[in-house]
């Protein structure tokens, strides 16, 4: 089994894998098998989310891992994702329940709440994952919205963890504002916050403001555009592994550019989630062991930051969804 440099961070009392699978973007046919070859590299976090629309493949892969003596269930970190349609107290549990099937499990050791967006309700039977579209046959689909305060979202996650069904809960795509607005009622305190996070995007004032709150922070799109290029929302320059100081360090520690920055991920306290189907990638990724950035190379690769968001609903959701609506200012 291939070892990571910092193989967990304390979530809540928890140890969760610093370095995990995002199964964002991995198709069906692929992701059963990513999944699995994934465990047997060593992978024990996979980051999954019904709107992924995957979910039930990525079960596959895990039963098989399981069935096989890969691993046993409890040495997995299995995270999933409230869909922004479920957002009313009666769905939740009822969404949660969708993806713990889809998934073949009994619990998930985090769920997230994925955008602090609330849709309008689509049932199971009508579309299933229901996306960003309330009606995608109309004339000009739009994104419909639902009144639902983010407080009544969350009290029916917390009934998550009290019934069982989540170890953990969390948020996502959260900004220091709501934050502070949830840390003001929330009964049980939200263990995880997963943000946008690489060097043109360090986000420096939130992490301390999660870490003031004793919230752990995983950075998904760590390696920054590369998982956007193919969605026309960034162009190959845009890449942070061309960085000078980024190549530097990789040549220094005989490592790739990539496992660089997601050095950098990890040694500043976050966990990161990396997206590859490639078996070469897969190893390449978990494999940080005996890499330490220096505390020049990470100052210097915390320079690069552009406020760079890739992520970003204030833009996609208007030249994809035909809807403006902006969450981050």
């Amino acid at each position: 089994m291939t070892e990571t440099i910092a193989p967990a961070i304390n979530v809540t009392g928890r140890a969760m894998p610093s370095v995990g699978l995002g199964l964002w973007k991995i198709s069906t046919e692929s992701v059963a098998e990513t999944v699995y070859q994934a465990i047997a590299a060593g992978y024990r976090h996979l980051d999954s989310a019904s709107d992924y629309s995957n979910e039930k493949q990525v079960g596959e892969g895990i039963a098989r891992a399981l069935a096989d003596g890969l691993c046993q269930r409890g040495d997995l970190w299995i995270t999933s994702k409230l869909w922004n349609t479920y957002h009313r107290r009666e769905h939740v549990e009822a969404a949660c329940r969708k993806s713990l099937d889809d998934l073949g499990l009994d619990y998930l050791d985090l769920y997230l709440v994925h955008f602090p967006i609330a849709l309008a309700y689509i049932d199971f039977d009508d579309r299933y994952p229901p996306q960003w579209f309330y009606d995608p046959s109309a004339a000009q689909p739009e994104m419909q919205l639902d009144r639902v305060p983010l407080s009544e979202t969350w009290g029916a996650m917390e009934q998550l963890v009290e019934g069982g069904l989540a170890r953990q809960i969390g948020v996502c795509n959260y900004t220091a504002s709501l934050l502070h607005d949830l840390m003001s009622y929330a009964r049980i305190k939200p263990a995880m916050l997963q943000i946008e996070s690489h060097p043109y995007l360090t986000q420096e004032a939130l992490l301390r403001t999660a870490v003031g709150y004793d919230i752990a922070v995983t950075a998904f799109s760590p390696l920054g555009a590369l998982s956007y290029v193919e969605l026309d929302a960034a162009i190959p320059a845009d890449s942070v592994l061309g960085e000078p100081v980024v190549i530097a360090a990789a040549k220094r520690a005989d490592v790739s550019a990539a496992q660089v920055v997601l050095r950098w991920g990890v040694q500043r306290g976050t966990a990161v989630i990396p997206k590859t189907s490639q078996p070469k990638r897969l190893a390449e990724n978990l494999a940080l062991a005996g890499l330490v950035l220096s505390d020049a190379e990470m100052a210097q690769i915390s320079a690069l930051n552009r406020n760079r968001r890739f992520n970003d609903p204030g833009i996609f959701c208007e030249q994809a969804f035909n809807t403006f609506h902006s969450i981050y200012g």
